[in-house]
């Protein structure tokens, strides 16, 4: 039973023709992308030699490893682990702050309301790109061949690959700024410094520096990441374990990291609302 006054299907059909219309090029092309995409699935698959029965069998060896984890011990090395894990933070820290400290004024080259000459801007633009294109574990091995093993090439890994990463954000929350502010100081007979000092940055330092504290948070990983390849911290320490097969510290280690890493979570959240203010829920 139809509603009254309501269009039926030939009406429908007439009035939107390219739905129910369409070509036969249109009705085949989400199968055929499905397959293609399903295609390009199993050839990874094959590609990448992948064998369920070596899961399976790995899964025994999983299983042993985790009854070898438990209880987690440090055994008598707990003072060096907690010197080892307050390297990392140290690194994440010291490297996201060195990262802000420098993308900051660069940033203010690459926002269009600040800059609006493409020209100069460009480059910029594809520094921060280049740069934040390379993975943080490249640029700790980077840095390990430039200035040897330890926590200062964590440092300079975490700072360059943050730089651009940073600046990128930093320029974006400038751009999204309300032009008022700045109009107001122009309008006050201030000059181009004035605005971006008293009209823009202090629209946008709340911003940056609840972005800044998430990173730092972020780094916590990052830094334990690098440390296994050689750039100091407590990823240093979990990677020696895992090649002696220390299985109960190995899960200690891991156990601090996780510890350190909620709290970082715990504390930094405290201070983006402190810094931005709580926002009221409607």
């Amino acid at each position: 039973m139809s509603i009254s006054g309501s269009p039926d299907a030939k009406q429908l059909a007439e009035r939107y023709p390219h739905i129910f219309n369409r070509s036969l090029s249109a009705r085949f092309a989400t199968p055929v992308v499905l397959l293609l995409a399903l295609a390009i699935f199993v050839f990874g698959l094959v590609d990448l030699d992948f064998s369920p029965s070596r899961m399976l069998s790995g899964l025994g060896q999983l299983g042993w490893i985790a009854r070898m984890m438990l209880p987690p011990d440090p055994g008598s090395s707990l003072p060096i682990y907690l010197k080892a894990l307050g390297e990392t933070l140290s690194i994440a820290v010291l490297g996201t702050t060195l990262a802000a400290v420098f993308a900051l004024p660069v940033s203010l080259l690459a926002a269009r309301n600040i800059v609006p000459s493409a020209v100069f801007r460009f480059p910029v633009r594809r520094l921060f790109d280049t740069i934040r294109g390379v993975d943080t574990l490249i640029w700790a091995l980077v840095w390990i061949n430039v200035v040897g093993l330890g926590p200062f090439a964590g440092v300079l890994a975490i700072a360059v690959s943050d730089f651009g990463a940073l600046g990128k954000l930093f320029s974006e929350a400038m751009e999204s700024a309300d032009r008022k502010q700045v109009e107001g100081v122009r309008a006050a007979g201030g000059s181009a410094l004035h605005e971006i000092r008293f009209g823009l940055l202090p629209q946008v330092l709340p911003v940056i520096a609840g972005q800044v504290l998430y990173f730092i948070e972020s780094n916590t990983r990052s830094a334990t990441i690098i440390g296994i390849v050689g750039a100091g911290g407590i990823g240093l320490q979990l990677a020696e374990q895992i090649r002696v097969l220390e299985w109960q510290k190995v899960s200690f280690l891991i156990l601090m990291i996780l510890v350190a890493v909620a709290a970082i979570d715990w504390i930094s959240g405290k201070l983006r609302f402190a810094i931005i203010g709580r926002r009221a829920i409607a």
